[in-house]
């Protein structure tokens, strides 16, 4: 099991911005939880002669030369996750109803959005991206696993927070630094939502808004 995180100085700046609430709250990921990212990160592979060996949730060492099907080495793997940031964030289109489930759940919960985005210059794209799509919540910038930001996210805050995140490493990470926490495992593609195993700690396992805000309603009423 991971082990308990502080949340890095980039994070904390961005956390101690924030107005000040004691709403209750939901953390929100981005990519292939509001934003399609598989299928969009295909077809940049696919114009790079790149293919997912797997339907595996992982990139290092499940991304490979369509001919060879070999995987990358990370660090080749890392570049072409950064160009492709780059290149075509700006283009991804939203996931089915996260709009209107994020909606409803901003009417009991403060909702903030907590991504792990390469290059400072992209998060003003993303906001921008967001806003168009009529979801407007603060977004704040992560590197690495996501516990050290949740936690510091959450002092002061009613439980349980909820965390929505399609990475298992990021929920393990959340699980080891706030065990209060619940915790949505939200996966867009049906395909790597098919191959997950949820992890004892996973409360929701789901590719669907209308089920994650039912969910979350659900959790108030039991409270």
């Amino acid at each position: 099991m991971p082990e308990p995180q502080s949340a890095t100085r980039l994070v904390l700046d961005q956390i101690n911005a924030l107005p000040h609430s004691n709403r209750a709250l939901v953390i929100c990921d981005v990519d292939e939880v509001i934003l399609h990212l598989v299928s969009h990160l295909e077809s940049y592979l696919k114009a790079n002669d790149l293919v997912f060996l797997k339907h595996t949730y992982k990139f290092t060492g499940n991304i490979g030369h369509k001919e060879e099907l070999t995987p990358l080495p990370g660090e080749e793997v890392r570049r072409h996750l950064i160009r492709f940031f780059d290149e075509e964030s700006h283009r991804q289109q939203m996931v089915d109803g996260a709009d209107t489930g994020l909606a409803r759940i901003a009417e009991t919960h403060e909702v903030i959005l907590l991504t792990n985005l390469p290059g400072a210059h992209n998060k003003p794209i993303r906001e921008k991206l967001l806003a168009r799509m009529n979801i407007p919540y603060p977004v704040l910038t992560n590197s690495g696993p996501k516990g050290g930001a949740v936690a510091a996210l959450s002092k002061g805050r009613p439980n349980p927070v909820i965390f929505i995140d399609d990475s298992p490493a990021n929920h393990a990470s959340v699980n080891a630094s706030l065990p209060s926490a619940s915790l949505v495992q939200f996966i867009a593609d049906d395909r790597f939502r098919g191959s997950m195993e949820p992890a004892p700690h996973i409360d929701l396992l789901t590719g669907n808004w209308s089920e994650t805000a039912d969910f979350i309603a659900a959790s108030i009423k039991d409270i």
